[in-house]
């Protein structure tokens, strides 16, 4: 298991990743994430790719969060693991939550536009991770082969049905926007944003575990 840290951009970010290992994740949320445990570990065993493609309403928060600790994750237990994001409208990666990962220790670039494209480095070695707010059918997308995991509950009341999925796993997340312009906002996207990250390498984890 890589347990290396200075493989990353930042000392920040190398801080914010031992500081998310250290986390404890809730008896409850260990057994929602054993879907998500079991499809990545079944995909991988059968020699076949596993493509995630994190999926909420406005693709703006929670599913663009996700994405980014779960390729970080997945570079961290070097597990062959493309992660994507979408929704089922396009607004822009909120600000709010990039901020959130710019204080946790990524060096972000973007081109500013009313729908921002970022690139997120965090590692001295790999490519950085392009973000942005899409339909979940976008071209940058996988078409089929993927699991959809649904990270807020709108979206998963109302798209019963993602064309191309081979599985959908609900993996719900609190919205953070709820906290926006309240004295609590830096706080609570930055809370958030941990519990997502911490969530992710803890089923990253028991996924390399299960095939050692």
């Amino acid at each position: 298991m890589n347990q290396s840290l200075n493989m990353f951009i930042s000392q920040k970010l190398e801080q914010s990743i031992s500081d998310i290992l250290e986390l404890p994740i809730a008896k409850d949320r260990k057994a929602i994430l054993e879907e998500l445990i079991h499809y990545v570990t079944k995909t991988l065993d059968a020699g076949k790719k596993v493509n995630l493609n994190f999926i909420c309403t406005h693709n703006s928060r929670r599913s663009q969060i996700s994405q980014v600790w779960a390729h970080v994750a997945a570079f961290y237990y070097g597990l062959e693991i493309a992660c994507f994001s979408g929704g089922v409208e396009v607004t822009a990666f909120n600000p709010r939550a990039i901020l959130a990962l710019k204080n946790q220790g990524f060096k972000i670039d973007f081109e500013q536009d009313e729908n921002p494209v970022y690139k997120l480095y965090f590692s001295k070695s790999e490519n950085p991770i392009t973000a942005f707010s899409k339909l979940y059918s976008d071209p940058a997308n996988p078409n089929e082969g993927f699991a959809a995991v649904m990270t807020c509950d709108h979206a998963d009341q109302n798209c019963p049905f993602i064309p191309g999925a081979e599985a959908r796993i609900s993996l719900q997340f609190e919205d953070p926007k709820k906290y926006d312009d309240t004295p609590l906002e830096s706080e609570m996207y930055s809370a958030r944003s941990l519990q997502i990250a911490s969530e992710l390498f803890y089923a990253f984890k028991r996924v390399k575990e299960r095939r050692l």
